[in-house]
Parts: structure tokens; sequence; C-alpha cells
């Protein structure tokens, strides 16, 4: 329950994997996320947040919700400090419009990128694409140090 509304989040993981940086700033960027996609998607619709890497061993971490959507003009300002796409929901929704340049402050010190997809009322997609020399499975990483004995 947050904000007196209910919303399925689903949890999908792709592999086992460590990141290597700063637990407490991606954690700070991945509850903004979250946190953004709960504040602006439905009671009645669901959030998914999903952990993958892709063929080139790069990180991909989505939280995608099926909330208001955010129009193309915006997007390139969302991580802008102060920002926000509607102003007179401030007092609705909360927030004070720094959690995107939060996530991109965050991932810029992690040589990261925030890719963000939308469509008006259907929901927004946001992408943390993290190098895939900060990626780590943790097979190889066990791998490594039965090799090493």
């Amino acid at each position: 329950l947050v904000w007196g509304h209910t919303q399925e989040i689903r949890l999908e993981l792709d592999g086992d994997h460590d990141i290597a940086g700063s637990e407490t700033e991606l954690h700070s960027a991945l509850f903004n996320l979250v946190g953004n996609a709960v504040r602006y998607t439905p009671a009645d619709k669901s959030i998914l947040v999903r952990w993958s890497c892709d063929t080139n061993g790069q990180g991909i971490l989505t939280v995608t919700d099926q909330g208001i959507g955010i129009a193309l003009e915006h997007i390139p300002r969302l991580t802008e400090r102060f920002y926000r796409v509607d102003r007179s929901r401030s007092r609705e929704t909360g927030g004070t419009g720094l959690g995107l340049a939060i996530v991109k402050h965050v991932l810029e010190r992690h040589e990261a990128e925030l890719k963000i997809d939308s469509t008006p009322g259907a929901g927004s997609s946001f992408r943390m694409v993290l190098p895939a020399h900060r990626v780590r499975s943790r097979a190889s990483q066990l791998a490594a140090l039965v090799h090493q004995d």
C-alpha cells in the first residue's frame, strides 16, 4: 500500500549477477525509478522490475509501468533538476523533481546511462544500462575461486 493505492509489482531476474559500484547509490537510483512508477501508475495496473544482461554483457535494469505515460517532447528534459512534466500534479503526487536527476547522476558515476521510452496513456519504461565491466556473474566468480585452489 503506497499513497493509499495498491499496485502489483513483479520482479523478473535473468541470471545471478553482482554490480561493481556503490550499493547505496545504485539502491537510491532504483528506489527513485520504482517510486515514480508507483506514483504515476493507477492502483489497478502493474509495475515490472526486470534485471537482464544483453549479448554484450551489459546489465539492464528496467522499470516498466502501466501509468499515465510521458509525451515525447518532455523526455529529453526529465533528468533536469526540478523539471516536472505537469507542475499542477506536484501537490497530488508529492516529490521534489529531483528523482530522475539523482538517477542520472548515479548512473554517470557508474559509467552507465538511463534510457526512457514512454507512450502517453500507456506507460513508461526506464532502463538503467550498466557497462559489461561492472557486471559480474556469480557463477564465474565461484569458478574463479575454485580454480585458485
